[in-house]
């Protein structure tokens, strides 16, 4: 099939590798978010799927929204089968979706209709989740619920934060998406409506809501700090200054601290805080302005007096 394939961020480029790869099918052009300020400078940098589209010579459209008759006019000048859909970043408006004669069909990383929504896997590990996945569906209007084509299970191990869970179903569902187009093809695939049943939603997560309340469970802030990571990043404030959490490990209630929600103890080798729990560790933290570092080291250089505490 000739392909249009719509992506924007890191996480897309498995997917565009897997199809670029495929002996099935043809990626004619890609589409993506134009280019973005980034650095200190902010300098106007082009998206990950775009650098990757130019190394292989494959034509790169950046509408400003899908729905520009300019853009629209060039997708049905190109006249995509099927244009498959990893994270692209903007809704499709039904003009655009009508253009391929196969549809758009999107890789999405929950097990649907679990998640659906901007961020899946972080909401996923905020839940606690032990499984997740990735699923392949038919776009239409509404939120993540067209039917659905194929999935794939992944476990969420203990110390998973987002960045490594979405990781590994990138590379997992790159396959799956190949799959997918390839079934569509030969007409072995059909995509089978979502039941009504265990919908859950995943807003994008802001970056108040990556703020850690000490005063929850140890648990429940260390799955804030693994969810938010590595983006927007868990974060709390210390002398007025916010302090981002990059990793905690929960000291155990037999670790023979009994710390106010918030409060801070440094030993030599360990930084710890009191929870609505237990005490958990700081084991990497990143204070504002300046690159991360062991909870330890922060400790130490900051001078933490008796009784201090974080948050406020």
């Amino acid at each position: 099939m000739r392909l249009v394939f719509a992506g924007t961020p890191e996480v897309a480029v498995p997917a565009l590798d897997a199809l670029i790869a495929s002996d099935q099918h043809e990626v004619v052009a890609v589409v993506t978010r134009p280019d973005a300020p980034a650095g200190r400078g902010r300098r106007l940098v082009a998206s990950p799927v775009a650098e990757r589209a130019e190394e292989a010579g494959i034509e790169v459209l950046k509408p400003a929204k899908p729905g520009d008759a300019e853009f629209l006019a060039r997708l049905r000048e190109i006249a995509p089968d099927c244009c498959p859909v990893v994270a692209y970043g903007a809704l499709l408006p039904q003009s655009a979706l009508d253009v391929p004669a196969k549809g758009w069909v999107n890789l999405h990383f929950s097990l649907l209709p679990a998640w659906r929504g901007a961020a899946p896997v972080q909401h996923a590990v905020l839940a606690g989740d032990e499984v997740t996945g990735a699923s392949t569906f038919q776009i239409e209007r509404g939120l993540d619920s067209g039917p659905v084509f194929g999935v794939l299970t992944e476990e969420i191990r203990p110390t998973d934060t987002a960045g490594d869970l979405l990781t590994r179903l990138a590379f997992a569902g790159s396959g799956l998406l190949a799959a997918t187009m390839d079934g569509i093809q030969d007409g072995t695939l059909h995509a089978v409506p979502q039941p009504a049943e265990g919908v859950s939603l995943a807003p994008k997560i802001e970056v108040e809501d990556a703020r850690v309340d000490w005063s929850a469970p140890a648990l429940r802030v260390e799955r804030v700090v693994r969810g938010c990571a590595p983006s927007p990043g868990a974060w709390t404030l210390f002398r007025g200054e916010r302090l981002k959490l990059m990793a905690t490990v929960s000291a155990g209630p037999d670790a023979g601290l009994h710390l106010a929600p918030g409060e801070l103890a440094v030993t030599k080798k360990a930084v710890y805080v009191g929870t609505g729990s237990h005490a958990v560790e700081l084991l990497w933290v990143q204070p504002q302005g300046k690159k991360p570092m062991k909870g330890a080291d922060w400790a130490r250089g900051v001078r933490i007096e008796a009784g201090e505490v974080i948050g406020e």
